[in-house]
């Protein structure tokens, strides 16, 4: 189904709401302040847009059909992010744009909009809700912390009618939607590819959709909606309330060097770890806590890092030009390690692991396709 939320008359859904909830649709045009005839009318429309009847029409008032009890919880869930009842959909995809884009001109190239059209609608907007949204930023505009804040749960509306347009459609027959994953570093190795490929065999009209990144350039989108979860090591304890995390399996990093290391083949202790410059990801990463930690509880100041790098193609090209060491997981440097070009130097003194896993958003509620892909890397993860 092509089709989005922008498409829909919010106050539609409104009113699809208050149907279901009072049986009847003279109450509900009260509800939500519009003539019987527009109530009949929007729910007509909404039917069409979505090729599925909603209500059976009886004497005794509206009954929703199997579809409409569905559907009618995500919906709720959806004005309840959208908020204040006076919103548009126009209104709600120009902030959206605007928050995006950074500017009304970049804004009006991404929706296609005229940017008298965008200035409009935010304006319109900013007067319903009684709120500043934007503000001058030199030549650029953005949106002020209130702003911020409504265009986020514009954005999670979005993605919430997204997955009811994918549960309709399922309901179709047809097997469509969408999952997008957020990929750190480690789950990049084994975990994630297995899965999007056992996943594709089993359901290959589903678009799977990976953006790859650091978990502080991932975990802003996983919170707007954009993504529907992240994968890769966890944080303890978890950034934010509104976030869940699901754990799959331990990690054991390894101390990583090139083949014929001044250390390879030798006992090695903290001390003599310590002499040798090191690869490592930066401050605030669970990897770079353990290996500090390897120092530190022998009593040994931490080394001088003279490079700081999270990107595995990037340590593993460096560590062949000399004496470096870096803590990676031997999953990530499979194919270096059974070439022999990379050898495990030691196991980090002390117990180091980490715990990978998934994070999603608090109260997010998976599609079924979702739901399976989860069901799959926590099989794979157990594994």
């Amino acid at each position: 189904m092509i089709m989005d939320l922008w498409k829909f008359n919010i106050r539609h859904l409104r009113a699809l709401v208050a149907i279901a909830r009072s049986g009847s649709l003279s109450r509900a045009a009260r509800t939500v302040n519009l003539t019987q005839p527009a109530v009949t009318q929007g729910i007509a429309k909404l039917e069409r847009q979505l090729e599925l009847v909603l209500f059976d029409r009886q004497p005794a008032g509206m009954v929703m059909t199997e579809v409409c009890q569905m559907l009618i919880g995500r919906v709720e869930t959806v004005l309840s992010l959208i908020g204040n009842k006076r919103v548009t959909a126009s209104q709600m995809r120009s902030l959206v744009a605007l928050a995006r884009s950074g500017g009304y001109t970049r804004a009006a190239i991404l929706t296609g909009l005229a940017e008298a059209s965008l200035h409009r609608a935010v304006s319109d907007l900013s007067l319903a809700l009684g709120e500043r949204l934007v503000e001058r930023r030199g030549r650029n505009v953005g949106l002020t912390e209130r702003g911020q804040v409504i265009a986020r749960g514009f954005r999670l509306a979005y993605a919430e009618f997204a997955s009811a347009l994918a549960e309709l459609d399922e309901l179709k027959g047809r097997k469509t939607g969408r999952i997008a994953i957020g990929a750190m570093p480690l789950c990049r190795a084994r975990l994630l590819p297995s899965a999007v490929a056992t996943f594709h065999i089993r359901y290959p009209q589903i678009k799977i959709v990976i953006f790859e990144g650091s978990h502080s350039e991932l975990i802003g989108p996983l919170r707007d909606g954009e993504l529907d979860m992240m994968i890769g090591a966890l944080r303890d304890p978890a950034t934010g309330n509104e976030l869940e995390q699901l754990p799959l399996f331990e990690d054991r990093p390894v101390i990583i060097g090139r083949k014929g290391h001044a250390l390879s083949g030798k006992n090695v202790d903290a001390r003599s770890l310590a002499d040798f410059p090191w690869i490592i990801s930066a401050p605030g990463t669970p990897l770079r806590d353990h290996w500090e930690g390897m120092f530190t509880e022998v009593g040994l100041a931490v080394p001088h890092v003279p490079i700081e790098c999270g990107s595995v193609m990037t340590i593993r090209q460096l560590l062949l030009t000399g004496d470096f060491l870096t803590m990676l997981s031997p999953d990530q440097i499979a194919l270096e390690l059974e070439t022999g070009w990379l050898v495990k130097i030691c196991d980090p003194p002390g117990l180091v692991s980490r715990t990978i896993g998934i994070t999603t958003r608090s109260g997010w509620t998976p599609t079924p396709r979702q739901k399976s892909f989860l069901d799959l890397l926590g099989s794979l993860g157990s594994s």
